[in-house]
């Protein structure tokens, strides 16, 4: 396992894209476990999906007692993203700000050429120049990658040593392309830097596009759940808390230098299980049974329909997590089951109640 070399006590953590998803809940957990921490988060609150799931994200990291200052600001913007360095001068960086989904990528490039790639080209600017004067300036630079930039590699589970320059879709291009910046600035600028590939992230409170939400919100309203290539695709699903727990573990470890004088580095965040479409719905049937979403009485199997394969999707991810587990000693483990379990008990809360 690797030394930590970071002490997140009494440092300043800048956190992009923290009404989001893993960001909400990593600034959440941060305030709750580090003393004297101090998070600065950042977010556009764009409308891709229901702004008001984004403000109640932000009412839960309020609610924990701690320093949390939000900006509202689009990090595409780089007058903005200089101001917060000036004023805060940022520890450590998690770019978890991006503009996500494969699928919309296809219909809205330019939205992702702006929070992407523009927006992590004034981040990684900014942890250049917080280094000017003979300041320690920013010591990490932890950012999120995603499992799409291996494409349809059809050796599994897929490694953090794989090609990754075959990808399908506009977003996972602008993940490839953010790892390649990344590495060029480590070099270049001494900017210690790692990213994350993210695998199918999913639990209480995450993003209304993702299957398991979007499915749930169409069961309740009895229309029916369209499963892509007949049901054949499998998918490594990794709960919240798994992936907070990995990312804090990786932002304690800025990267050693590499045989080529760099300090940089690449991980999968998985569950290192995938599971098939068809079997995952029939788990998520049942729980939001159990906790009340759904009536017992509901016939799931007429509002299920098998298609075809979409555009810009691949047929199964799945993580080889053994750096992680080397460097680190941490593997996801939580069951599809009790995440479901968690996540329904959530949505009935947030939708019922």
């Amino acid at each position: 396992m690797l030394t930590k070399n970071i002490d997140l006590s009494r440092k300043t953590v800048l956190i992009t894209g923290v009404a989001g998803f893993i960001g909400a809940n990593l600034a959440k957990r941060l305030l709750e476990l580090v003393e004297d921490i101090r998070v600065i988060g950042i977010d556009s609150l764009n409308d891709y999906y229901d702004v008001s799931l984004k403000k109640f994200r932000l009412d839960q990291i309020q609610n924990v007692l701690g320093k949390f200052v939000f900006v509202e600001g689009n990090i595409a913007e780089q007058e903005c993203v200089k101001g917060i360095f000036e004023l805060y001068h940022p520890d450590i960086v998690v770019n978890l700000a991006a503009q996500a989904g494969v699928r919309y990528s296809i219909e809205h490039p330019d939205v992702y050429i702006q929070s992407n790639l523009v927006g992590f080209y004034n981040i990684l600017e900014a942890c250049r120049h917080s280094k000017d004067n003979d300041c320690e300036g920013v010591r990490h630079l932890v950012y999120a990658s995603s499992s799409s930039v291996y494409g349809n590699n059809k050796k599994v589970p897929y490694s953090v040593e794989d090609k990754t320059d075959t990808p399908v879709s506009l977003y996972a291009a602008t993940k490839k392309s953010n790892e390649l910046l990344a590495y060029s600035y480590s070099k270049l600028y001494d900017i210690p830097s790692t990213g994350l590939r993210f695998f199918t992230v999913y639990g209480p409170g995450g993003r209304p596009d993702m299957a398991y939400f979007n499915f749930t919100n169409k069961l309740v309203r009895g229309e029916k759940i369209k499963i892509f290539n007949y049901g054949r695709c499998k998918r490594d699903f990794t709960y919240i808390d798994d992936i907070v727990e990995g990312i804090i573990k990786v932002m304690e470890v800025s990267p050693y230098l590499d045989s080529d004088g760099v300090r940089y580095k690449v991980y999968n965040i998985g569950n290192n299980h995938p599971e098939n479409l068809l079997d995952f719905v029939e788990v998520l049937q049942e729980e939001l049974k159990l906790a009340g979403v759904l009536s017992n009485e509901y016939d799931f199997e007429s509002h299920k329909e098998l298609v075809g394969m979409q555009p810009g999707d691949v047929e199964v991810t799945y993580a080889d997590t053994t750096e992680l587990e080397k460097d680190f000693g941490f593997k996801p483990d939580t069951g599809l089951k009790d995440g479901l379990r968690k996540f329904a008990k959530w949505y009935r809360e947030y939708y019922f109640v």
